[in-house]
């Protein structure tokens, strides 16, 4: 028994979770972030040059933030304080502010790391100022969110913001190699296995690092191919929050890709949101805005569709309903695309917030009583059936005024035929015009 308890022990493995244990020791062993820490990038500069600011880290989870701020204080000499928005009171940051006093009277100063720094209100966020103006902490913030949406202007000007991004497949097949070597022993994966692994960790190296441990507790050394691998791991969902900065990202790559005519971009944007859990009613609504915004006139056959594709996920309900609105996904990105109206009303909305309260010309006013009559309400309006061609030519902006040119169809889809005849009634206002004079 004893022999076989001592035999179980010999392979346990190290103490201490495999990401805690790879945590580099220096700057020039963390993986990715060249585009921050390399010697030409924002922290090298200030690090060659003995200065260094206050911080937000701007990144997805599992890129380095937290290990990057604890060497910066290691770098720097500092002490390292670490405190997250999410446990953190106003009693606390005040314990911390005051220890940060007596260190610095003592002649250490204090590196203060607050993870998930957007959450602290903006009472909260004020709190920090005085303290970094004085010297007492140098601030190190850490958020997922867009800073410019969640955080204080007066913080952001006191800070640099420096943008970390998701690790790549080849900064994970090297943090992969590191676990490897650390632990002894070689991933039980062939490679499209290995590559599939890399993919399940979405550019987190904290999550892939947590998929190898897994990886390496199983007993089987059997390499594993694909199809064993996704059987036994479950696949990390996708970083996306329908309310925060991923789902106008999402949103805006979805409506860029239909604009550039890319339906295959267009369907995979759709399924990310869908896989991320957006509500497909928001994006039967947004597409039926690109309808009407970049296709417009080109194809009124488009706002139809979207509408009909709608109505029938109303009817069918989820998940069936989905695959009507990538129909009408499919059908607007490869329509023919025009912006002329909605070009055309936003210049009519500031040419009428210019104009003021001009009233309009009065032969075109309605007359129902005889006062208005005799005001001369009515007086001179040519009825267009009347007219040859069908066309009085008349002007229908207000005296005065210089008459506006707002849309301008283009030479595609059905505004073709609408351009045409533009220019046809435009040659007929013209030669009316002229023989008016």
């Amino acid at each position: 028994m004893a022999d076989l308890f001592s035999q179980e022990t010999s392979i346990a493995p190290q103490a201490g979770p495999l990401a805690d244990r790879l945590r580099p020791s220096n700057l020039a062993e963390v993986i990715g972030q060249e585009q921050v820490i390399g010697p030409e990038a924002p922290l090298g500069a200030m690090l060659a040059a003995g200065s260094l600011s206050s911080l937000i880290l701007w990144g997805p989870p599992g890129v380095g933030k937290t290990t990057i701020a604890r060497l910066l204080a290691n770098e720097t000499n500092l002490h390292f304080v670490q405190i997250s928005a999410i446990f953190t009171g106003v009693p606390d940051l005040r314990k911390v502010f005051e220890a940060a006093k007596i260190r610095r009277q003592n002649g250490q100063g204090t590196l203060l790391f607050v993870d998930e720094i957007h959450r602290f209100n903006k009472a909260q966020q004020d709190g920090f100022l005085p303290h970094m103006e004085d010297g007492t902490i140098l601030l190190v913030g850490a958020t997922t969110e867009n800073p410019s949406f969640e955080l204080n202007a007066a913080v952001l000007s006191r800070a640099q913001v420096l943008v970390l991004e998701r690790l790549s497949l080849a900064d994970l097949e090297r943090l992969a190699q590191r676990a490897e070597k650390e632990l002894d022993r070689k991933l039980p994966l062939d490679g499209p296995a290995r590559e599939a692994l890399l993919e399940m960790a979405d550019g987190d190296g904290r999550a892939l690092l947590n998929l190898i441990e897994q990886v390496t507790a199983w007993k089987d050394d059997t390499v594993l191919k694909v199809d064993a691998l996704s059987s036994r791991l479950m696949k990390r969902a996708a970083v996306y929050d329908k309310s925060g900065e991923e789902h106008y990202n999402l949103i805006s790559a979805l409506h860029k890709s239909v604009r550039g005519s890319d339906p295959d971009a267009a369907l995979y944007w759709f399924a990310r949101m869908l896989e991320g859990g957006e509500d497909p009613r928001y994006l039967a609504r947004r597409i039926t805005r690109m309808a009407v915004e970049d296709i417009g006139l080109a194809d009124p056959q488009a706002q139809t569709v979207c509408l009909q594709a709608w109505e029938t996920y109303e009817r069918l309900g989820s998940p069936e309903g989905e695959l009507a609105i990538s129909q009408a996904l499919v059908y607007l990105a490869l329509a023919p695309k025009s912006n002329a109206n909605y070009v055309a009303y936003k210049a009519a909305r500031k040419a009428a917030k210019s104009t003021g309260s001009q009233p309009p010309p009065k032969h075109i006013l309605n007359a129902p009583t005889s006062l208005m009559k005799d005001q001369g309400y009515g007086d001179g309006y040519a009825y267009d059936h009347d007219a040859e061609d069908g066309f009085s030519g008349q002007n229908y902006f207000p005296d005065g005024m210089k008459r506006g040119v707002y849309y301008l169809p283009v030479d595609r889809g059905f505004e073709r035929d609408l351009k045409k005849r533009v220019e046809y009634f435009a040659k007929l206002r013209a030669k009316r015009q002229s023989s008016e004079n």
